[in-house]
């Protein structure tokens, strides 16, 4: 007879308890299911985890208390937003977003402990209240966590004061609801520490990971650099003799230019300008033999401490001087504490020329050039670096390598010199130049030198 009484409690008139229990747990996930919709047009794919969730969440909705709606809508509440937690939330900023993901779920489980229970600060769903304490924990410091789970705590305490208006709380009673708020603070804190020391080893690894890439990074920078002057001191060996092969035959053909001007009749027109024709050309072709031998010819260089400052100035004025009709904007940002520079003075200004008539001709519609010198350290040695920033069309990657290389050249007029007799005079002076990619979407070449010790 009492069996039969308990039996009606749990299940209607003529519905087998078996039946009610699966026909619950279809409900739920049902429910569940159909709850699953997507808010963006990606196609929402749920995860194992997620799975379990709607398992466990499924169990506890036919578990006892029966027929209570409020509490199977306080269980599809918190599966519903554990799961779609992110989707929610994701356009809230990170910090804030932790704080109400962590509110929502003290809500929930308060909503869900009250209506599991006849007096709900004896609800065996209070456990449901680490949920919020171990996402505090996952999300938020130490402080931050202890913080939380005080406010979970308080939230699960808050039911005390309706309690105690027809009970009253006994030792045994004080001592329990102690332990389990005791639990909550053990649990936060050990999930916190756990949390924390991979956070540690997580950002351990990505400033390692950095550091790797950079050595790469400098590594590859080296082998370029490396190679370029290998390429050079070659090249220059090969124009040095093609120079002074050439030379030779020049002179004599300019020798026997004036011979024939002495021996023609000087009054011909036609004599005079076949004979000005190559008087000049010989002129021209001796010009740049004698580039070819400047550039293959070993630099003497007098290295003395030099502010870098005038010797920038020189060579945006002697730029504009080249260039006085260019709209150029220049910008100087010149750091106040720069060290000196131990640099041949003259050489270090031809490299600052060519760089600055390069940015020049990059920009012959006019543009910006930034001209930025600040103090610097380069594998352990004190120096001065200088940007040279032009808002021109820049140097595609696949040529940054090869501008440096001598006679390669992209211009009409150009002979391909210019950059590389400044990478040796740079490298002379035992310092480095690279190019990149500018602020302004132009080129950047980036000279460093050498400090005074």
């Amino acid at each position: 007879m009492q069996q039969s009484e308990v039996k009606s409690r749990l299940a209607p008139p003529g519905l087998p308890t078996e039946k009610l229990i699966a026909k619950r747990v279809a409900s739920v996930l049902n429910t569940l299911r159909m709850s699953l919709v997507t808010t963006s047009q990606d196609e929402f794919k749920l995860a194992w985890l997620d799975l379990l969730w709607i398992v466990f969440l499924g169990a506890l909705a036919v578990l006892p208390p029966f027929y209570e709606p409020h509490k199977e809508l306080a269980l599809l509440g918190i599966g519903t937003f554990q799961i779609f937690e992110r989707r929610l939330l994701r356009s809230i900023p990170p910090r804030r977003a932790g704080a109400y993901s962590v509110l929502i779920k003290i809500l929930l489980a308060t909503v869900l402990v009250g209506h599991t229970g006849e007096v709900p600060i004896n609800s065996s769903y209070y456990l449901i209240y680490y949920l919020p304490v171990v996402s505090a924990a996952m999300t938020f410091g130490p402080w931050g966590t202890l913080l939380w789970t005080a406010l979970a705590s308080l939230a699960y305490c808050s039911y005390l004061i309706d309690a105690l208006e027809n009970y009253e709380l006994t030792a045994s009673g004080a001592a329990e609801l102690a332990i389990r708020n005791l639990f909550f603070f053990l649990a936060a804190l050990v999930v916190n520490r756990v949390v924390t020391e991979h956070r540690r080893q997580v950002s351990r690894y990505q400033s390692l990971a950095e550091t790797l890439a950079e050595t790469n990074r400098r590594l590859e920078q080296a082998q370029a650099e490396a190679r370029r002057s290998e390429r050079l001191a070659a090249l220059g060996q090969l124009s040095a003799g093609l120079a002074h092969e050439i030379r030779n035959p020049l002179g004599v053909i300019k020798g026997s230019a004036e011979m024939l001007v002495k021996k023609l009749k000087a009054d011909d027109p036609l004599v005079s300008e076949l004979t000005g024709y190559i008087s000049s050309e010989v002129t021209r072709l001796n010009t740049l033999v004698s580039r070819f031998l400047n550039f293959a010819r070993p630099l003497q260089l007098q290295p003395r401490p030099q502010d870098i400052r005038p010797i920038l100035d020189q060579a945006l004025k002697a730029a504009h001087d080249r260039w006085p009709d260019v709209q150029v904007e220049v910008q100087k940002e010149y750091a106040t504490n720069l060290p000196k520079a131990v640099v041949d003075e003259e050489l270090c200004e031809q490299v600052f020329i060519n760089l600055v008539l390069n940015a020049y001709e990059a920009m012959p519609e006019g543009g910006k050039l930034r001209v930025i010198a600040s103090a610097a350290n380069s594998n352990g040695r004190k120096g001065i670096e200088v940007q040279i920033q032009d808002s021109g069309p820049g140097v595609p990657s696949e040529l940054r390598e090869q501008i440096f290389n001598p006679f390669f050249t992209t211009k009409k007029d150009g002979v391909g010199l210019g950059l590389s007799l400044v990478s040796k005079i740079v490298d002379d002076h035992q310092g480095w130049l690279r190019v990149e990619d500018g602020v302004d979407g132009g080129a950047c070449f980036t000279t460093f030198l050498p400090a005074e010790d």
